[in-house]
This record gives C-alpha cells, structure tokens and sequence, in this order.
C-alpha cells in the first residue's frame, strides 16, 4: 500500500513539474541592460519579434524563418513618439499581452501608452490610449 501511494505522489509531482503554462500568460525575455538602444521582443509566434527602439518608440516586425523567401522586416511605426532631445536609451518598453497580436508600448518616463498590433499587412496598427 504505501509503495502505491509513493508511486501515485511521484506521478502526480511529476505531471506538476513538467506541465506547460496553458493559461495563456504572457512571458517575456529581455536583456538585463536598460541602456541599450534597441531590443527584441518575442511574440508567441515562433518566427516573429518586434524590434523596438527604446530611445524613441519606434518599432519593426522582423520574422525569420529557414526559407529566405519567409525573412524580413516591415515598419510597425516609424514616428518618434518624443522629441529628439527628449530621447533616452530604454524610455520605453513593451509589454505583452494575453492576445498574441497585440502588446503594450509604455513611455516610462511620462506614462504615455499605445497597443502595438503586429500581424499581417493591414493588420498592423499603433494607437494610442488615452
């Protein structure tokens, strides 16, 4: 009896330890550096970062892929948020959210927010909210 139970404690901790996150929560890897120009940002897309320029809020969508005809990169806002002599390394910052097309551009020094909607041609948008 006490070898079943053993065993049913040992399958049950081991189920725990190797589940994946299903809810759907974003995670984010980043640098440890907050003075860096730019940084790469992962989407829950295996072939697709956003690129963003922390000094000023301006973004690409760079996807890779082993095919070349599948790699490029495409300008999700290339409008400086702040004014040139407002610019500072890592002024902003993005945040994912549970929606896998969609994260949170945040101006850390002011609090200014945008979505940031990555996608497909027409898709793509970055708008203010207020």
């Amino acid at each position: 009896m006490k070898r079943i139970v053993f065993f049913i404690i040992i399958c049950l901790a081991s189920i725990t330890a190797f589940a994946q996150n299903t809810d759907g929560a974003p995670t984010q890897n980043i640098s440890t550096d907050s003075n860096v120009v730019y940084r790469l940002f992962s989407t829950r897309n295996m072939y697709t970062f956003i690129k963003l320029d922390t000094r000023n809020g301006q973004m690409w969508q760079v996807q890779w892929n082993t095919e070349s005809k599948s790699r490029f990169v495409t300008t999700l806002s290339d409008i400086s948020l702040v004014y040139k002599d407002e610019e500072k390394n890592g002024r902003f910052f993005l945040y994912p959210t549970t929606n896998i097309y969609n994260f949170i551009l945040l101006d850390q020094i002011d609090g200014r927010t945008w979505q940031v909607q990555w996608g497909k041609e027409g898709d793509r948008a970055v708008i203010r909210i207020y």
